[in-house]
């Protein structure tokens, strides 16, 4: 058996292999509910042979959505229509993650393929976006400032949304803490310059994202994986570094994280990034050295035979792909096929007839 396809344990729950779709968003949710096109979009990786199928980046209250199109998990409505997106990743054999999230200062934007651009206005059914502090990302309105009862409420946000996510059935929770949304935004100097308990020392800048998954592990009980996506860089001066997030992942671990899931970048626009196959490998490596935690890999990860290799040199303990998924939903299928796995253990028997020749 390769790694890749090997097992992994998280608390109660053993996932099928190592091979995972990362979170996506598709913009397409209507007052945060999902509908028939996330049903088709999320069941056919667990199909196509994923071992965890993570939803979208999933709204905790709805001025944390990225767009109004946002999905979220801010009311039992939300809660209801996930239901059988979810069954139907179990039924075909995955379990099913949601990503935990709150866009800070990237909120209330147009969707990618919008006619506008920039910030929604509020005539247009946009909101005043919030953050730890009013600065604004290029080209979007300026923030609030959070005060430190509003921070609370989004700590017990994100622990509402939570059991919402297990009611509805997921396996596995994500804390998005990456790519320059709210918890990312309070750990990184760049966009952080408040001076009260929850700005300054690199400890205060993480109160936030720790206090979020202590109330998460608080509310689910001991049983349920708790992951958490990173920015293993800022990739800009004066912000994050890989060991600044390796120490902030090792408290996170304290506090009943089991595995950090590591990105790079998108705080800034300014942002110097090299992008090519597995570019981030070396952040997921770092991180598993620095905390002693388990974590996944990602970032144009495209075959069975180069995720393996991750796993066999000991940079991660699972793989996270996206674009891969995409374009061929199948990618677990093709991957096992590739590394020589014995097809009757992942291939739904409606689709073995393709695996022969």
């Amino acid at each position: 058996m390769s790694l890749l396809f090997a097992p992994l344990s998280l608390r109660d729950v053993t996932l099928r292999n190592r091979l995972w779709v990362s979170p996506m968003c598709m913009y397409s949710a209507r007052d945060g509910i999902v509908t028939d096109w996330h049903h088709v979009h999320l069941a056919q990786f667990a199909s196509g042979g994923a071992g965890l199928v993570v939803a979208e980046a999933t709204a905790v209250v709805p001025e944390g959505r990225i767009s109004p199109e946002d999905a979220g998990l801010w009311n039992d409505a939300q809660r209801d229509a996930w239901r059988p997106v979810v069954a139907a990743i179990h039924d075909r054999g995955a379990h099913a993650g949601v990503q935990l999230a709150h866009a800070g200062r990237k909120a209330s934007t147009f969707a990618p393929f919008a006619a506008g651009r920039g910030s929604v206005p509020p005539a247009d059914g946009g909101w005043v976006a919030e953050a730890p502090s009013a600065i604004a990302y290029a080209g979007l309105a300026e923030p609030a400032e959070m005060s430190e009862r509003r921070i609370a409420d989004v700590v017990s946000a994100f622990a509402s949304a939570a059991r919402r996510a297990v009611d509805a059935g997921f396996d596995v929770l994500e804390i998005h803490a990456a790519h320059g949304y709210l918890l990312h935004e309070f750990l990184s100097p760049l966009t952080n310059a408040r001076s009260d308990r929850y700005g300054g020392s690199l400890e205060n800048r993480a109160r936030l994202t720790l206090d979020v998954i202590a109330a998460v592990r608080a509310e689910v009980g001991q049983g349920v994986p708790i992951l958490v996506r990173f920015s293993g860089r800022d990739a800009a001066p004066g912000g994050l570094e890989i060991d600044d997030v390796a120490r902030v992942a090792a408290w996170a671990r304290e506090d009943g994280a089991d595995l950090f899931d590591i990105s790079s970048a998108g705080l800034v626009p300014e942002q110097e990034v090299d992008v090519h196959p597995g570019y981030q490998v070396p952040l997921a490596s770092r991180v598993r050295a620095r905390a002693g935690a388990p974590t996944a890999a990602v970032g144009i990860i495209t075959s069975g035979a180069q995720a393996e290799r991750i796993l066999a040199d000991g940079d991660a303990d699972a793989i996270f792909a996206g674009r891969e998924w995409l374009r061929d939903p199948h990618f677990g299928l093709r991957a096992a096929t590739e590394l020589g796995e014995d097809p009757a253990r992942l291939w739904p028997p409606q689709y073995i007839r393709a695996h022969r020749a």
